[in-house]
């Protein structure tokens, strides 16, 4: 018990100290909105639904807070500002409930499915190789076998780093020469992976958003190839976001989607930015499972998504 609510208080300070600047930035805007006000009025809503989009929650996901709150107004008829933030936290998490984001412990490898594949998809610069680098060294810690495929052949860089994360982690990592078709490197993974009775295999891809028919086919084909090894791969297609774009993550995350099955995303860079909203707006808008945030550069700033603490943390307890 002592071991486990000692590492719940860890992830809670970085959760806390990642999420500061959002927190700060909401805060200190909500602070101004109620500024001399006693009741939540019309002038309230106005200035808090200005709060929210400017925090990045996005304008369809901030209408329907504000509907959600007017609500509880009417229905309490008087609703104090000195309730707005507890209001607010109840009504932001009711609603990442409804949009399928359970509290989980991220990917959890079932047993009946070996090797777990995951591909993972996003644009370059947003933390993709990383994330894949730090899920490696969970999965590694909590005791599976995994394997890295470098994929995005596309980029010397990308290739290097993830050997760089292999050699980090002390993991496997497959590659073949630049240029080569990512969906025989993927091949070549999960044929390495059942050959070495592997627990979780993760598949790097190429990120290049310019042409999406080229993106669709591409990441079909890897699907394709995966399936003549393993069956039913990829069991996750995880989506890797920069929370520090803000909007443009959306924009990120419609692509996408409509180039692909994905079922989980990983908002990446939330210390860095005011911007923390976006996880919000995302997980509303896109019906899709938040599993991960990342909240700093170490190897455990990686944290499975929890929606109570993630707004708890930004809207005080």
């Amino acid at each position: 018990m002592g071991i486990f609510s000692f590492f719940s208080r860890e992830k809670k300070e970085t959760l806390d100290k990642g999420l500061s600047k959002t927190k700060e930035s909401v805060f200190s805007k909500l602070t101004r909105a109620i500024a001399g006000k006693s009741k939540v009025d019309d002038d309230v809503l106005d200035e808090l639904e200005e709060v929210l989009i400017t925090s990045d929650v996005g304008v369809e996901t901030t209408l329907k807070i504000i509907s959600r709150i007017e609500n509880r107004a009417e229905k309490d008829k008087y609703v104090n500002t000195q309730e707005l933030t507890a209001i607010l936290r109840e009504e932001i998490a009711a609603l990442l409930t409804e949009n399928n984001t359970e509290d989980a412990d991220g990917f959890v490898v079932p047993q009946e499915k070996k090797p777990y594949v995951i591909m993972v998809v996003g644009v370059n610069g947003v933390g993709k190789t990383t994330t894949i680098g730090k899920l490696a060294y969970q999965f590694k810690k909590a005791g599976h076998r995994v394997y890295l495929g470098a994929a995005d052949t596309f980029r010397a860089a990308a290739v290097e780093q993830l050997v760089i994360w292999g050699e980090r982690v002390d993991v496997p990592v497959v590659k073949q020469k630049m240029g080569a078709d990512p969906a025989s490197v993927a091949f070549d993974t999960l044929s390495s992976a059942v050959a070495n009775k592997a627990d979780v295999v993760i598949i790097d891809t190429a990120g290049r958003l310019h042409n999406k028919i080229n993106l669709m086919n591409e990441l079909t084909k890897i699907k394709n190839v995966m399936k003549k090894v393993v069956p039913d791969a990829p069991h996750e297609v995880l989506l890797v976001l920069d929370g520090s774009t803000g909007q443009n993550a959306f924009e990120q995350a419609k692509q996408f989607t409509a180039a692909t099955e994905v079922n989980a995303l990983a908002v990446t860079k939330l210390d860095g930015t005011a911007k923390g909203g976006v996880v919000i707006g995302i997980s509303d808008q896109f019906h899709i499972p938040v599993k991960y945030i990342g909240l700093g550069e170490g190897m455990e700033d990686l944290q499975a998504f929890n929606k109570k603490e993630f707004v708890n943390s930004l809207f005080g307890e």
